[in-house]
């Protein structure tokens, strides 16, 4: 049984005409199913946690996150037990993150496919966000400045829907990151890793904790990150000029920002961020509001994911 969870606002709408040509195949071939679809920001979530609540001992269950990579973080946020589900996706936002870091087809029908071959899952680490009182996974990244201000913007632009319309929605991503990093004041800020490793930087412009190399619409910020080998890739910009991160930004699509003198890597199992200015914060490209602090940590149970 295959339990799909569709947001049919993705890419500007155009999510629900895309399921409308999926489900013909899966009813083509008498593929059972069941179809959730979301009405509003962080129904995803409620929803999965409504499907795999009451799991009897030793079940498990297909779910399919049908959307952008924002859905993927609300659908495994709701779900009770990771070690009960085999977990897909099939691409119908803009950014695809998620596809460029797992190697999965970006094309819908081909996701699909890949879902219906019932291949031998592999594991896949889930990070797990803490913000004061409430908490959450993600699958790719989470951030705090920078990557988190251009994330709120296009989440909010009418750009966004018109590029999408065009089929040049990537480039919204470009657009507003150079406008955030026109008016960005760049913050200090404390890191502290594993509980005993301590680092403080004066001028952050951002830090991106990743589970996937991708973030932002293709930007390889972390290109030695893997989605399982139980650790997280955490970047810090700091002290650059801002016609060096302007120079900076255009080779991170390659992975080949690390050179520049203020781009640091880490990695690390647990991570405590401070930052003295309260600035925004995201989850796998979703708003996790204004904040100074916040911890990430994995998951002590992989999910199996069907890539």
């Amino acid at each position: 049984m295959y339990y799909f969870i569709i947001n049919p606002n993705s890419r500007s709408g155009k999510g629900a005409l895309i399921w409308q040509d999926l489900e013909k195949v899966l009813q083509e071939r008498n593929i059972e199913y069941k179809t959730f679809f979301t009405q509003y920001k962080g129904h995803a979530a409620l929803l999965s946690a409504s499907i795999t609540e009451d799991l009897p001992d030793g079940d498990t269950l297909k779910l399919i996150a049908v959307g952008g990579d924002g859905t993927i973080q609300e659908v495994l946020s709701g779900v009770r037990d990771l070690s009960l589900i085999t977990f897909g996706y099939i691409p119908t936002g803009s950014g695809n993150d998620f596809c460029r870091s797992m190697k999965l087809p970006q094309d819908p029908m081909k996701a699909l496919e890949l879902i219906l071959s019932d291949k031998r899952p592999h594991p896949m680490d889930v990070p797990h966000i803490s913000c004061g009182s409430s908490s959450s996974r993600f699958a790719i990244s989470c951030g705090i400045g920078f990557d988190a201000a251009v994330c709120h913007e296009v989440g909010v632009t009418p750009m966004k829907k018109v590029l999408n319309k065009l089929g040049l929605g990537k480039l919204v991503y470009l657009f507003v990151a150079l406008k955030q990093l026109l008016f960005l004041t760049p913050s200090p800020m404390t890191l502290i890793m594993d509980g005993n490793r301590k680092e403080e930087f004066s001028r952050v412009y951002f830090t991106a904790v990743m589970n996937q190399k991708y973030e932002g619409g293709g930007f390889k910020f972390c290109p030695d990150a893997s989605p399982s080998d139980g650790y997280l890739d955490v970047i810090v910009v700091d002290s650059l000029s801002k016609p060096k991160v302007l120079c900076c930004l255009p080779t991170a699509f390659f992975g080949k920002h690390t050179h520049f003198k203020g781009i640091h890597i880490f990695r690390c199992k647990k991570i405590d961020i401070h930052s003295e200015a309260r600035l925004a914060v995201h989850k796998d490209g979703e708003s996790a509001g204004l904040l100074h602090d916040f911890s990430v940590c994995m998951e002590d149970q992989q999910i199996n994911m069907l890539s």
